[in-house]
């Protein structure tokens, strides 16, 4: 009975000691897993705790292939840790990996001088902690993540966390044209057109459409990257609105010998008030009284007319008879109209458009051609009148004169 008692405890024992034993190696890998990822995924917060390097560089720069690339960089080493900035110290750049224990071919360049196997250079003072670093000579194969690493003295740490990816590309990035201000008729607004500059040292150079000869200003970033910029200011007026302004940034590579050409394009878009605003009227020519007339009102305005206002003059001031742009009314007498085209930047007036009857003018008309043609019958029988006398005046002479000849 024992014997079976102790076979039952020992089986309860190595069941006990086999599920801790499976909690500790899952805890161990938990933790690798863990402190693998601190390191891989940059958690800055875990970072802190665990690496003795720290950089501040972007995150993400992009180059040209046979262009430059300048790495704005600075280094900071964990409180407690000793950096000794009266000796020398080395920069090293490993990619892809941090791990160059591992990987020792990941590791590109070293100030030391015995790894050079990319065109890199420091341009910064290490000893002050600064990295900045100059990539040359730059091919799409350079693309990668990029770790800082120094060797100073007993010092020597990577930041693993902190990785810096790098994008070569064959094409250049387009031009960024940006207009501040508001984009309407009458406002001073200031238009640039600015362009990525990764190699300092060779800037792009940007022509545009608005000042062939604009004056080119070379901006560093808050990042410590660089920008070149051309910039203009212009009074807008509507004749500007769906003007399209071209820049075109070029790129000098392979230390000047070829250039690499982006372009970009940006439409303007103008608000302005109403312009061109006319009136015109259907049927054309004379109208007769009782009849319809059509009067149409158009515009040119951005945002679109609002309202379209009748009025029609009088002695005193105008009067408003309709809205909209379309007024049809039945004719009862002459006048003079015009509209108002409204939108929430202004008005305009057209010109006014005159409204005559044709019917009270072809009574003139026909009083006139028979004034005139009583006037012409009289003036005839007059004439002729006067004829008839002279005829009769005339006969009784020529009778005496023919009977005196006769008694002769």
């Amino acid at each position: 009975m024992s014997s079976d008692t102790d076979v039952v405890f020992v089986n309860q024992v190595v069941s006990v000691m086999a599920d801790q034993s499976v909690r500790m190696v899952t805890a161990i890998v938990l933790h690798s897993v863990f402190f693998l990822s601190v390191c891989f995924t940059g958690d800055s917060a875990t970072c802190d705790v665990h690496s003795d390097l720290f950089i501040t560089a972007p995150k993400e720069m992009e180059a040209l292939t046979g262009s430059c690339l300048r790495i704005p960089c600075n280094f900071r080493v964990k409180q407690g840790k000793e950096f000794n900035s009266k000796t020398t110290p080395f920069g090293v750049w490993i990619k892809n990996d941090s791990r160059f224990g591992r990987y020792p071919n990941n590791v590109i360049f070293n100030s030391s001088g015995t790894v050079s196997t990319y065109p890199m250079s420091f341009t910064g003072d290490l000893s002050q902690k600064n990295c900045t670093t100059l990539f040359s000579s730059l091919k799409t194969t350079y693309t990668d993540t990029y770790y800082f690493r120094v060797e100073n003295e007993a010092f020597r740490a990577t930041d693993e966390c902190d990785g810096l990816q790098i994008t070569v590309e064959d094409s250049p990035p387009k031009p960024r044209i940006e207009i501040s201000g508001d984009v309407k008729e009458k406002e001073s607004v200031s238009i640039s057109c600015s362009a990525s500059t990764p190699c300092p040292h060779s800037p792009p150079q940007l022509t545009w459409n608005l000042q062939p000869d604009s004056h080119h200003m070379m901006e560093e970033n808050t990042d410590g990257t660089f920008t070149t910029r051309i910039q203009k200011s212009i009074t807008l007026s509507h004749e500007h609105d769906g003007f399209i302004i071209s820049c075109s940034a070029r790129y000098p590579v392979n230390e000047g010998k070829d250039v690499k050409t982006s372009e970009e394009r940006k439409t303007l878009s103008v608000s302005y008030a109403p312009k061109n605003t006319s009136v015109s009227i259907s049927p054309s020519g004379r109208v007769s009284a009782g009849s319809w007339v059509n009067l149409t009102c158009s515009s040119r305005a951005k945002p679109p007319v609002s309202r379209f206002t009748w009025f029609k003059t009088s002695r005193d001031a105008p009067i408003k008879v309709s809205e909209g742009d379309f007024y049809s009314f039945n004719v009862t007498d002459g006048g003079v109209y015009y509209c108002v085209a409204t939108n929430q930047l202004g008005d305009q007036t057209s010109s006014e458009i005159h409204l005559t009857i044709g019917g009270d003018q072809l009574v003139g008309a026909q009083v006139i051609v028979k004034v005139l043609g009583i006037i012409l019958l009289v003036t005839t029988l007059l004439i002729f009148e006067c004829w008839l006398k002279s005829r009769r005046c005339t006969k009784p002479q020529e009778v005496r004169h023919q009977k005196r000849r006769d008694i002769s």
